[in-house]
């Protein structure tokens, strides 16, 4: 049905481009290895001929096919004949035609046919189509981040087909959604460092093509500016020295350009970072030379739309001496399963879990029932002091204190009445078992460690230790870090 529409609007519709300025962005992971073999999410697929609506490997590997992020690969200049191949199947294709790969495709075909200064009229006719799709489709029932990566696409497509409609469309989401979206400390509102990061970079991009094309006056670049300094402030404050970023909510490597690829493009469009203090966001960061620490003391996402959330309220992330020491177990999968509800959970994150019972009740792959509430916070140079709601069905409330000094770490659990309760501490890989002993102390002998699979990336596992600590009602941790 939508294959026919769109084969409609290219007989009805029929486009004319502008010859677009556009500087170099940042080059794109390899995910074609050529002759029609593919690598997303770390899953390789080789075709004999391609199917664009293959499923095998998940409903994202497919999106991922049809993104054509690949065309932003060096030397991509062969990869022409993808777009054709595309095309000429496009009354077959399923998943592709919705919303949100029209979006991403959009765009990097457009990027694409300026960087090689391709013309061609089957392309653009196709293309021109897809967006008058994409405009009848416009994703208000998903908001977040696919509602603004439907205005980032329909921006770029108005700038090539010099089409008012889709601009008038653009502009009107960005300048809601850019002034809701990105809060006041300079996060993107779903509170995933890897979405921050992938919005951010839309946003240099856009400001890359209004700044270089002088077309409806160049309107939207104060706000575009604007937004992506404070964006870049935030990212500089939450990512580590080494540049890694924590895999708080749903992040993975692997997905979005690095925090060091995103301040080297922000350069080149003479943009700057701005100074920043984390607040609205809920994120805190204690630093010195012995370690970097990271931690949530905030609402686990927008109350409408916590897709990307995890059951992780007061969890935290540790650095010491530059490498991971105690860290987020990671996102391995979007696939509504049971290792995607495992890797939401309360038990999968560095923080207390209470009667075998979830903090906040997430469900269905992208949805969060009942969520905790952070109540009260008090927070200091060097310590800082929460508590939360998720039980409250029970009448407990869990309060956690971080004491950050020189060398040594100390977290203070309590609880208001007894109940069976665990704290957890999951370690990165390098870590040993007898590290943990050495560096971690705590006056009780209910505990134990154990192993978990540690997901950096989509479908990757690393084993590596837990420590599981039993308690009822306080417990006192101490972390030594010299």
């Amino acid at each position: 049905m939508l294959a026919k529409l769109i084969k409609k609007n290219i007989q009805e519709k029929k486009s004319t481009v502008q010859i677009l300025e556009f500087q170099d962005s940042i080059y794109g992971m390899t995910t074609y290895l050529g002759e029609k073999k593919f690598r997303f999410l770390n899953i390789t697929k080789k075709f004999d001929t391609i199917d664009w609506n293959y499923s095998e490997n998940g409903k994202l590997w497919t999106y991922n096919l049809t993104y054509f992020e690949f065309l932003s690969q060096e030397n991509s200049e062969e990869f022409r004949y993808l777009i054709d191949d595309f095309i000429d199947n496009i009354e077959v294709i399923k998943d592709g035609l919705e919303p949100f790969p029209i979006s991403l495709r959009g765009l990097n075909w457009i990027k694409y046919l300026i960087q090689y200064e391709i013309k061609d009229n089957k392309i653009n006719n196709s293309l021109y189509s897809q967006y008058h799709l994409l405009m009848s489709r416009v994703e208000y029932h998903l908001l977040g981040n696919h509602l603004l990566e439907n205005a980032f696409s329909l921006l770029f497509g108005a700038y090539y087909f010099q089409d008012k409609k889709f601009y008038a469309k653009s502009k009107k989401i960005l300048l809601k959604e850019l002034d809701e979206q990105i809060l006041k400390d300079g996060a993107h509102f779903e509170l995933s460092p890897m979405y921050h990061q992938l919005m951010l970079y839309r946003v240099l991009d856009c400001i890359n093509l209004v700044k270089n094309n002088d077309w409806m006056n160049r309107e939207l670049l104060g706000i575009l500016t604007n937004k992506a300094e404070q964006m870049l402030g935030w990212i500089d404050i939450i990512s580590y020295r080494d540049g890694s970023i924590p895999l708080l909510n749903d992040s993975a490597n692997g997905i979005a350009p690095t925090t060091q690829e995103l301040f080297a493009y922000a350069k080149k469009l003479e943009l700057e970072i701005k100074d920043i203090e984390l607040s609205e966001s809920g994120y805190r960061k204690f630093i010195n030379d012995n370690y970097e620490m990271i931690v949530d003391v905030g609402q686990i996402g927008p109350d409408y739309i916590p897709g990307h959330a995890h059951s992780d309220t007061f969890n935290f992330e540790l650095y010491v001496h530059g490498k991971p020491f105690i860290v987020d177990t990671g996102l391995s999968t979007y696939e509504n399963n049971a290792q995607r509800m495992s890797e939401r959970s309360t038990m999968a994150h560095n923080t207390v879990q209470i009667e075998n019972k979830e903090q906040s009740e997430v469900w269905g792959g992208f949805r969060v029932a009942n969520r905790a509430k952070v109540l009260d916070l008090k927070e200091s140079n060097n310590n800082i002091k929460a508590t939360h709601d998720g039980y409250k069905k029970e009448k407990i409330y869990h309060t956690r204190k971080w004491m950050c000094l020189d060398n040594m770490i100390v977290i203070e659990d309590s609880i208001n009445k007894k109940a069976e309760t665990i704290a957890r501490f999951h370690f990165h890989p390098i870590v040993t078992k007898e590290e943990i002993l050495e560096k971690l102390i705590f006056k009780t002998n209910d505990f134990q460690i154990s192993t978990y699979q540690y997901a950096p990336k989509f479908n990757t596992y690393v084993e590596a230790f837990l420590l599981e600590i039993k308690f009822e009602k306080n417990l006192k941790v101490e972390i030594l870090l010299k």
